[in-house]
């Protein structure tokens, strides 16, 4: 193991982060810090061994832990990182203020943010991804964010420099997000309050709100349209692809493919880490069987199966 620097926030060793995901699978971390705020991150960033690896985690809705657990620092922001503050017609939100609350505060301030408001997770993992619904993305709000470098240095990183693009971001090797600010369009608070009620109604007919899911399993394929041409116009989804593979509700040891929502991985009972990456595979092989179409994973999954311990 190695010497690891003192923080003033929490460090666990061999933690397991289980109890971290949204799928309550997956194996334990070296460590897991939570830093007490932005100025411990730095200093610890700043005096830990170079080779240590790190990985920054949010709360934990788009990941899949492998059961071998992870060879890493994984950094978790918490209580100091959550904080939401408003100027005219900018909002500046911690890393681990929930997507869901800046779309409320914002409302109330009677600023449009509310396409974040049924996006699962937090700001940190929302700018990572590039997230979006209703068709609007963190790409048409999002100004700049604050990050703190693996060398342990406090940087402002404009919009334009992330390359956000579908569900993607590009960002170097173990920096981590501390906040993000967003330009918002003025408008009535009731009206947004309203929109979102009807967004929120909307998305538990139609997702397995109620499961242990991660979002959205796979992206929607890319240049294919509903005749198998390349063509954007008429984007095929994820779900219709694995519908007509005949996987909706498929099962494979405690996980399950969501009757509800096809593109849905759910842990039904009792799954291992290694049930849901698997069932995602064998899903992912049948559509490309039957349809030639290669689905893309947007569930991270990281770490290592538990019997062969890789350094």
């Amino acid at each position: 193991m190695h010497h690891l620097p003192t923080p003033r926030g929490a460090l666990t060793p061999n933690r397991s982060l289980a109890d971290l995901t949204w799928l309550r699978v997956g194996g334990p971390a070296d460590w897991l810090f939570q830093p007490a705020d932005a100025e411990d991150l730095a200093a610890f960033l700043a005096a830990l061994d170079p080779a240590m690896a790190v990985f920054p985690m949010g709360v934990g809705s788009n990941l899949i832990v492998r059961d071998g657990g992870l060879r890493a620092v994984v950094i978790r922001l918490g209580r100091g990182f959550n904080g939401i503050d408003i100027a005219g017609e900018t909002v500046t939100a911690g890393a681990a203020a929930l997507d869901a609350h800046v779309a409320r505060r914002a409302a109330e301030a009677g600023l449009d943010l509310t396409f974040l408001r049924t996006i699962p997770g937090s700001i940190g993992g929302a700018v990572r991804m590039n997230a979006g619904c209703y068709g609007s993305y963190v790409a048409d709000h999002l100004i700049s964010v604050q990050a703190v470098t693996r060398a342990g240095q406090t940087v402002t990183i404009p919009a334009a420099d992330l390359n956000l693009r579908y569900r993607q971001s590009t960002l170097p090797e173990g920096w981590i997000i501390t906040a993000a600010t967003f330009r918002a369009t003025p408008a009535d608070p009731a009206a947004l309050e309203a929109r979102m009620a009807d967004q929120i109604a909307r998305r538990d007919a139609s997702q397995p709100t109620k499961d242990r899911s991660a979002g959205s399993t796979f992206r929607n394929p890319a240049g294919y349209s509903s005749t198998g041409r390349a063509d954007d116009t008429h984007e095929l989804k994820a779900w219709a692809v694995i519908d007509a593979a005949g996987m909706r509700g498929a099962r494979h040891g405690g996980a399950q493919m969501s009757e509800m929502h096809s593109n849905f991985l759910i842990n039904a009972g009792g799954a291992t880490a290694a049930d849901l990456e698997e069932l995602g595979e064998m899903v992912r092989k049948r559509v490309f069987d039957t349809a030639g179409i290669r689905l893309e994973w947007e569930i991270m999954r990281v770490g290592e199966a538990p019997a062969n311990k890789e350094e």
